[in-house]
């Protein structure tokens, strides 16, 4: 029963996460937490195996989305590149962190954060651009499959910052950042949808990389798990990257709405039972 929903763990969490740029690692904790400390299928699971464990799929989830996604030139290496230079320290800070949460704790302030950034994309079309982060120095232009042209520019000093904070959020959370950094990219930078999911892949992989280093020295990775979840979390990857480039980039945005805010009522109603 645990290697079956193990590899449905992995595989619906890849899909989901790799075709709105998440990762999937708001559906892998939280679920891994749920099987094991509230139904006791998966023994061995805490807020922070489950944290450490998700650290580890998602380097393998980043790295097969953005493989994909590079062949089909829907990520921006150069600004991802900036992005990381924030994003991978705060990812260690993050995973140091991540030792004082409980379960209330997570449940409770993660089911928060999931809710305002959905809250936030409802009304991303009404946000008027902040000027100071749109500098026409550093504007670029991307036009998707469906021919909707998109023009949007990262100002490296506020990529930095904001990258930073997230990268914190990565490894205390085990997300990976893509729950942030896919949002970050939409409201603030407005990036074109396709271009923010598979350029989200890429700092998965590398934050996830940093935030795993952390979360195995203070012994927060089930092993035995890992593995099983790895090879689900690979193919589901690569069906996701398959499906997102047939829908529309709206439809894109309302999925991973749909997801942040089921997944943020579900955690806060769970924080007052734990």
């Amino acid at each position: 029963m645990s290697v079956i929903i193990l590899i449905l763990i992995g595989f619906l969490s890849a899909v989901i996460g790799s075709i709105v740029g998440i990762g999937g690692g708001i559906i892998i904790v939280p679920t891994l937490i749920y099987f094991g400390m509230t139904l006791g299928i998966l023994e061995g699971i805490t807020p922070q195996t489950a944290i450490g464990t998700s650290s580890i799929i998602l380097i393998v989830t980043g790295f097969s989305s953005t493989l994909g996604y590079l062949k089909v030139k829907q990520v921006d290496v150069k600004n991802g590149m900036i992005f990381l230079v924030g994003i991978i320290p705060g990812a260690l800070i993050g995973a140091y962190l991540s030792r004082y949460l409980t379960l209330h704790s997570f449940n409770l302030y993660f089911g928060i954060f999931l809710i305002i950034v959905a809250m936030l994309l409802m009304v991303r079309h009404k946000i008027p651009p902040i000027q100071s982060f749109q500098k026409e120095q550093y504007m670029k232009s991307f036009t998707d499959l469906h021919g909707q042209e998109y023009h949007y520019s990262v100002v490296p000093s506020t990529a930095m910052l904001s990258s930073f904070l997230i990268g914190i959020t990565s490894g205390l959370f085990g997300i990976g950042g893509g729950a942030l950094m896919t949002p970050l990219m939409l409201l603030v930078f407005r990036f074109p949808p396709h271009v923010a999911v598979g350029t989200s892949m890429m700092m998965i992989f590398f934050s996830s990389i940093t935030s795993s280093v952390g979360h195995v020295v203070l012994g927060h990775v089930v092993w035995g798990y890992s593995i099983i979840l790895i090879i689900a979390s690979w193919i589901g990857a690569r069906l996701g990257v398959k499906i997102n480039k047939t829908v529309q980039s709206d439809t894109v945005v309302l999925i991973l709405r749909i997801v942040m805010l089921v997944l943020g009522i579900y955690l806060i109603v769970r924080s007052f039972y734990s």
